[in-house]
């Protein structure tokens, strides 16, 4: 049973001391301190001080309450040496009756582990509060806790928790009342910080991708031109996304530009002070300060090279250089870039169309297996995208113009996806049918690449190795 003690005057004086900072005065300077945070962060951590100090707490902590988990994100102090006021970082829901009837009911809880007396209480007496609760302030030596929940947008997003020694006494209903007004104040900060993230990232994040938009490009390149420094843009196109669009979904080819995105984010990384941005579309680019045009290339064309695309779709790209412009616009030296991978994007189409692939058959087997092995490995999961990129790449290793996979039933075979440019398609090509169960795929070739056992054969591999990994 807990019973009121008596009181010296310089006790009552320390009390009043402490209600005059947890009173009006001391609320209204945590409004205003929670008024200029910014960041979650920074919310987070300034309630854990507040708490501490308004509630004479010897430790108080902001924790996140996500999927039935508490997770504990700050607490006052964050330095204090004695590991046995160190709390643990995550707690089940489960696991703590008082924690899920506050997740689940908004309900606070007060736990005591001593009386008013000093004299220690047992888990289940009465006024002691959550067994769980009383044992954790037991081993941690303290005597006192309580915890509040943390609401934002009307549901529970954490726990503002708060834990005393002997000093200066035992939590109350009136701390509990204000580690509740406490939590209101944060509540309202975290919700207007989180607005001001939503709002920020519908104006400058691309939906799709989560790149930065047109928008922030333009204000990067303007900021990097201002800079004095080199300032490089990189023109980024998707070839075949209208057929990977057509025959495998649009949803395979918001696949595809988010791979896209992938790989200029990953450029970004190994480009300090850059920005990756999708224009809208196909158009993607790359905004540099700082670096040489070289430089910049190198890391570009490697950074593609090591995560090449699925589907057998590619990316053309082409890059301007104030280096070599000189003093410019921006505008004029994104049109110089697009220039640029215009120029790439048709000698890569001239190229296709007039190479003639190596006699040699085993020289053409090894190619065939690079090049498949290669597109079945960057493919989604699945048996249809990991043979449409496998025959894009044999097809395109072997100068063909056109390829296709089919199902086949009943001796009808039925087309699943087609692939070719429609303007190599008129070129003349040996097709070479690869049939493995109920699946057909014909790979296309030009009439000079070489033919025989050694490259039918890598065919027949490759594809067994897309439907069985596949499958």
């Amino acid at each position: 049973m807990l019973v009121t003690p008596r009181t010296t005057a310089g006790a009552r004086a320390d009390r009043r001391a402490a209600a005059a900072l947890g009173g009006v005065r001391g609320f209204a300077l945590a409004a205003r301190r929670l008024e200029s945070t910014r960041t979650i962060e920074e919310v987070v951590e300034a309630t854990a001080a507040i708490a501490a100090e308004l509630l004479q707490a010897r430790v108080a902590a902001v924790c996140r309450i996500e999927q039935d988990t508490l997770r504990v994100l700050h607490h006052e102090p964050d330095d204090d040496p004695r590991p046995g006021w160190r709390l643990r970082s995550t707690y089940r829901v489960e696991d703590r009756p008082a924690l899920r009837r506050l997740a689940r009911d908004r309900e606070p809880w007060l736990a005591h582990a001593q009386d008013v007396t000093g004299a220690p209480v047992q888990p289940g007496d009465d006024g002691a509060g959550d067994p769980v609760e009383v044992e954790m302030l037991q081993h941690l030596g303290a005597a006192s806790s309580l915890g509040v929940p943390l609401v934002v947008d009307g549901a529970v997003w954490g726990q503002i928790f708060a834990m005393r020694g002997s000093e200066p006494g035992l939590f109350t209903a009136d701390d509990v009342a204000r580690a509740e007004v406490i939590a209101a104040l944060a509540g309202a900060a975290i919700a207007r910080v989180d607005l001001t993230d939503q709002i920020r990232h519908l104006v400058t994040d691309d939906p799709l991708t989560g790149l930065s938009n047109r928008r922030v490009a333009d204000d990067a390149a303007e900021a990097a031109l201002e800079s004095g420094e080199e300032v490089c843009i990189v023109m980024c196109d998707v070839d075949g996304l209208k057929r990977v669009n057509d025959e495998l979904g649009h949803d395979t080819g918001d696949d595809l530009l988010r791979a896209v995105a992938d790989v200029l984010r990953r450029a970004s990384e190994r480009l300090p002070g850059s920005t990756a941005a999708r224009l809208g579309g196909d158009e993607f680019c790359l905004v540099t300060v700082g670096q040489h045009r070289a430089e910049v290339n190198d890391v570009v064309a490697a950074t593609m090279a090591e995560y090449p695309m699925p589907h057998g779709a590619a990316i053309s790209y082409g890059v301007a250089s104030t280096a070599i412009t000189g003093e410019i616009s921006a505008r004029h030296l994104f049109r110089r870039a697009d220039i640029a991978q215009y120029r790439v994007k048709r000698a890569r189409a001239r190229a296709r169309k007039s190479a003639v692939p190596i006699a040699d058959p085993a020289v053409t087997a090894e190619r065939v297996i690079v090049a498949g092995a290669a597109a079945i490995t960057a493919a989604q999961s699945g048996v249809v995208p990991r043979l449409c990129a496998m025959a894009a790449a044999t097809t395109e290793t072997l100068g063909g113009s056109a390829w296709a996979v089919l199902m086949q039933r009943d001796g009808t075979a039925s087309a699943v996806a087609r692939g070719g440019s429609p303007a190599d398609a008129e070129n003349e090509q040996v097709v070479t049918s690869v049939v493995h169960g109920s699946w057909l795929v014909e790979i296309g070739a030009s009439p000079n690449a070489a033919q025989g056992a050694a490259v039918t054969t890598a065919l027949h591999a490759l594809a067994a190795v897309a439907i069985e990994g596949g499958s």
